[in-house]
């Protein structure tokens, strides 16, 4: 290798590095950190009754209103919601007798989010064996101190009308998935932020409460 050659890929790899750590820099500037300290949900035909665990019921037989009947009830598709609980704290926690503490500089606003599927027992293709992932927009605030709680969709209709989920109506057949959604937003002098929480959801064709 020549001594010209030499100097150009040690140039090459001190850009690339150095466009690396560009990144990591923008992303993990921020003194916040957010903390998901619950995440729940619940069907879309009882979005009240939020769990940590959801059975996604891929079709509900509507037995109510009109013209839904006991006798002729309304297949309906609902979507699936979720809540979610955070906080903030600070990287740089202080000294003992001198803690830090948060300003409104610090809050972050969460702006958009991405839920994505798998299986633990390693069938993941999505569209196939799980439901595609997806992103959506999310605006709230997680304050300097305090916790706040947002509502979100955790599973789409759409989902619900694709393989996979779509041949299990009326099928007995089940699908056990982990769902992990991140939140992404920036504090209020623009550095990014993200956080993650987990849940577990099983998509079949259950009861129906009506």
């Amino acid at each position: 290798m020549t001594l010209k050659l030499v100097k150009f890929v040690a140039l090459s790899a001190v850009v690339v590095l150095s466009a690396s750590c560009g990144d990591v820099s923008r992303t993990g500037r921020s003194p916040s950190q957010i903390v998901v300290r619950a995440l729940e949900a619940a069907r879309g035909d009882a979005p009240d009754e939020l769990g940590g665990t959801l059975h996604s019921d891929v079709i509900v037989m509507m037995t109510q209103p009109e013209p839904c009947t006991p006798q002729s009830p309304c297949p309906t598709v609902f979507n699936d919601v979720g809540s979610v609980n955070m906080s903030l704290i600070l990287k740089d926690p202080g000294s003992p007798g001198l803690p830090s503490s948060p300003s409104e500089l610090n809050a972050v606003t969460i702006n958009r989010y991405r839920v994505e599927y798998r299986r633990t027992d390693g069938h993941n293709i999505q569209g196939v064996d799980v439901p595609y992932a997806f992103d959506s927009g999310v605006t709230f605030t997680v304050p300097a101190t305090g916790e706040v709680t947002a509502g979100f969709q955790i599973v789409r209709h759409s989902a619900k009308r694709e393989p996979p989920l779509q041949a299990l109506r009326f099928s007995g057949s089940k699908i056990s998935t982990i769902a992990t959604v991140t939140f992404y937003g920036q504090d209020q002098a623009g550095n990014e932020i993200s956080a993650s929480g987990n849940i577990g959801i099983d998509f079949g064709d259950f009861g129906d409460a009506n």
